[in-house]
């Protein structure tokens, strides 16, 4: 079901529906590193420098999204309509992003694909970018409706990429 503001669906009256297609693109993701690992070891035959480089991506994108769900305290949710109650969140790691959770994720799977040398864990990698990006834009549209503010911090903030995107 959508809404008269975005074409993107609902997927449930919270966004279940998204955090299961993002739950599933995880376990695919992690599931296709190890199998490389398993089959051809660290980096897959790559220089030392490829793998090292994908796992200190990863470490920065698990600390991003750690660091942006300290930021949004009693507002977290895994679902994209924000809670009942919750504020607007501007600051900390939300002062460069919109949606600084779904950056670190998108980093630390980039890491992990490099990490495992994993071509297909880098394919499904752009599979969850495509699936949070359409995510955020349906909260995005949830966002609107709940916080007055939101249209302004939207146009001074990039959505998942500072400075870019």
């Amino acid at each position: 079901m959508t809404d008269g503001r975005t074409r993107i669906p609902s997927l449930g009256p919270r966004g279940e529906g998204w955090v299961a297609a993002q739950v599933v693109l995880f376990i695919v993701i992690a599931g296709f590193g190890v199998r490389d690992l398993q089959g051809r070891g660290l980096g897959a035959g790559l220089p030392m420098i490829v793998p090292a480089a994908g796992l200190a991506l990863a470490a920065v994108g698990l600390v991003l999204a750690v660091r942006a769900i300290r930021d949004l305290g009693r507002s977290l949710s895994p679902f994209p309509r924000p809670l009942q109650g919750a504020t607007l969140v501007d600051t900390g790691a939300y002062q460069f992003v919109r949606h600084p959770i779904y950056t670190g994720l998108l980093l630390a799977a980039a890491g992990w694909s490099l990490a495992a040398g994993s071509s297909w864990a880098a394919a499904s990698s752009l599979a969850l970018f495509a699936v949070l990006d359409a995510k955020s834009r349906r909260e995005e549209a949830w966002l609107t409706e709940t916080f007055a503010g939101y249209p302004a911090y939207r146009a001074r903030t990039k959505r998942l990429i500072p400075f870019v995107y």
